[in-house]
């Protein structure tokens, strides 16, 4: 039952259902007296206000349907007539109201013609009020049913979008962390092979031509690959990083503000300490000494709360030392071999550093780490050059 039309149209439907009831009231009313205008009025208002019902809503729709209901109840009892359009406009209100979720208020319209149904003493009355009661009871129903089912696709709507969204936040969120596996560990590797394979056709002495080529092809190729590589994360990145402001890799010129967040966070003592000439290094050795520090200084937080911090930095010729040191109670409390530490002596041997953690002298737990700030080829070339 398609009730919800535009303005326009919900007028002349009531103007059609008045019309044919006033019809139908001048047709069989004829002996009423006085009582003769009244009811005109009531067959008017239990048709013309139904405009009201089908393009109003919330409190207007739920005073206009009573009034309806009221204007039918009139009629039915103290003239004994009830015209089809009145009974139609009573059907289409418990219907839209039912639809719109007013259960309980659709449900008590129906109520009046059960009680007279079940108390009238007269024969046509009872007759029109049970027909009444039973079909507004269907519309009802009905109406009831289809709320269900609208409120029921809806949610299905909502779960549906909410579940893509995770499922695509997961997928992004998965393919920036495959991004990042390729930019600092594959793509590190393959450009060491190129740089290898291009120092060993250089500075080897007595190198066939056959060696050379071949070495050149192995140059060449790897060459190659990481630009295929570049390209294929430009491809991951712009999908992971829709509607995200990219920012760049976090380095040791970012390590005071690090170290100020974590004193924040923590509310107690940290220290940056910087010992050796200061250098610009390698962006993968800055960024892996960086989130080694990060780590540390999460576990720090995490294993020993309050307790004070030391992140010491030793810039030296041939590696960098990074050691983090708190005064907590100790390896047990840290979590030695947690997957924070696991990750920590990952990064470090991806640049060919090396990572240690245990007690610290004096009590507390300490992380450090040495990174090589020169290739294994440029410490080959100056060992070689060496008297």
């Amino acid at each position: 039952m398609a009730v919800e039309r535009s303005g326009p149209g919900n007028l002349v439907v009531s103007g059609v259902l008045g019309v044919l009831a006033v019809s139908e009231v001048l047709l069989r009313s004829t002996d009423l007296g006085g009582g003769f205008a009244l009811l005109l009025l009531l067959t008017l208002a239990s048709t013309l206000p139904l405009a009201l019902v089908l393009g109003s809503g919330g409190p207007a729709r739920s005073g206009t349907a009573v009034a309806v209901s009221t204007a039918c109840v009139l009629s039915l009892v103290p003239f004994g007539i009830l015209t089809v359009g009145g009974v139609v406009a009573q059907l289409v209100c418990v219907y839209v109201l039912g639809r719109a979720g007013a259960t309980r208020l659709g449900g008590l319209l129906v109520l009046p013609y059960v009680v007279i149904a079940l108390g009238s003493h007269e024969e046509p009355t009872r007759i029109v009020a049970v027909l009444v009661a039973t079909l507004a009871s269907a519309a009802a129903a009905t109406g009831i049913a289809h709320h269900a089912r609208s409120t029921a696709l809806a949610h299905s709507a909502t779960e549906q979008a909410f579940a893509d969204t995770l499922l695509e936040h997961a997928a992004r969120g998965e393919r920036a962390r495959i991004a990042r596996e390729l930019h600092d560990v594959v793509a590190h590797h393959i450009s060491m092979i190129a740089v290898q394979a291009e120092t060993a056709r250089l500075t080897t002495p007595g190198l066939p031509a056959e060696g050379a080529t071949r070495l050149l092809a192995i140059g060449d190729t790897a060459r190659t690959a990481l630009t295929e590589m570049r390209r294929l994360l430009g491809v991951l990145r712009e999908d992971a990083d829709t509607g995200v402001q990219r920012r760049p890799q976090p380095g040791l010129g970012q390590l005071i503000d690090l170290v100020d967040e974590s004193r924040d966070a923590a509310g107690s003592r940290t220290r940056l300490i910087v010992s050796g000439p200061i250098a610009t290094l390698d962006p993968g050795i800055e960024v892996t000494a960086y989130r080694i520090v990060q780590e540390a200084l999460t576990n720090a937080r995490r294993h020993a709360p309050g307790a004070a911090v030391d992140v010491e930095l030793r810039y030296g010729e041939e590696d960098l030392a990074v050691r983090v040191r708190d005064n907590g109670p100790g390896p047990v409390a840290a979590g030695l071999s947690g997957h924070g530490l696991l990750g920590m002596r990952e990064r470090a041997a991806t640049v060919g550093g090396t990572l240690r953690t245990g007690p610290a002298p004096g009590g507390g737990f300490v992380v450090e780490a040495r990174l090589p700030v020169k290739s294994e080829e440029e410490q080959e070339q100056e060992g070689a050059a060496r008297p």
